[in-house]
């Protein structure tokens, strides 16, 4: 596999993870802040989760 393209998997992945954890805590935070910024994480991981499904889905069929 591409070194690249697994570099990028990679980070998808850890990125996914860490905006899914800040959005945990602001959600556990809580206020009307909380509620508007963890809305927002958590349509960057959905957005996050999708790259790195896309990437997953290319390296499988082997066209990047």
């Amino acid at each position: 596999m591409n070194p690249l393209l697994t570099s990028m998997i990679m980070l998808g992945a850890l990125a996914t993870v860490v905006v899914l954890f800040r959005g945990i805590g602001s959600m556990a935070h809580g206020g009307s802040y909380g509620d508007v910024r963890s809305d927002h994480l958590m349509f960057a991981r959905v957005v996050l989760q999708a790259v790195t499904v896309v990437l997953i889905l290319l390296a499988a069929l082997r066209v990047l």
